[in-house]
């Protein structure tokens, strides 16, 4: 009779262990992973990115934050040699030393600014090819004359070796 309840223990262990309704199975897909998304649109790279540095949000944040302040010097600390810039009516590489007159004089211009910032994006593509941070924020300021506006703004930064190489801005204004 032992030998029976053994063989019948034996038997049931063994088919529990083969039942892929009971047991997990290895090749199962993990349902944490993405599905495959057939987008209306093709791109090269679809779903290319991962998170980024918070460390190039911080460089992109504080040179934001100095412009914002009147410190021009300050803002163009962590920006490359030369950077590709693009806002509207504009898309021209320059040097570093030609951006700092020219945001000089636009910032002379501007008796008060203030920046809302609704949110961040630090991403890295996944053969670390290129580093990009997004910022989306409202910027309101009052000109010398007394006039004040705001504008929804939306700046991309690539970043090369830690160092901005790169700033697209696209600008909503508000007209206040």
């Amino acid at each position: 009779m032992k030998k029976l309840i053994f063989f019948s223990f034996a038997g049931l262990l063994f088919a529990s262990c083969n039942n892929p309704g009971t047991a997990t199975n290895s090749t199962a897909k993990d349902s944490t992973a993405p599905a495959a998304m057939n987008y209306p649109y093709t791109i090269k790279q679809p779903d290319n990115w991962n998170i980024g540095s918070p460390q190039n949000t911080m460089t992109l944040l504080s040179s934001l934050k100095a412009y914002e302040n009147g410190n021009v010097d300050e803002a163009l600390k962590d920006w490359a040699d030369s950077v590709h810039l693009q806002f509207d009516a504009m898309d021209t590489t320059m040097s570093k030393d030609s951006i700092k007159p020219m945001f000089i004089k636009d910032r002379a211009n501007i008796k008060s600014m203030n920046i809302k910032m609704d949110d961040w994006e630090s991403v890295i593509s996944k053969d670390k090819s290129e580093e990009w941070v997004t910022l989306w924020y409202r910027q309101t300021w009052e000109d010398m004359d007394g006039k004040k506006d705001s504008a929804d703004i939306i700046d991309d930064a690539m970043f090369k070796n830690g160092k901005i190489a790169r700033l697209d801005e696209y600008t909503r204004r508000l007209h206040h």
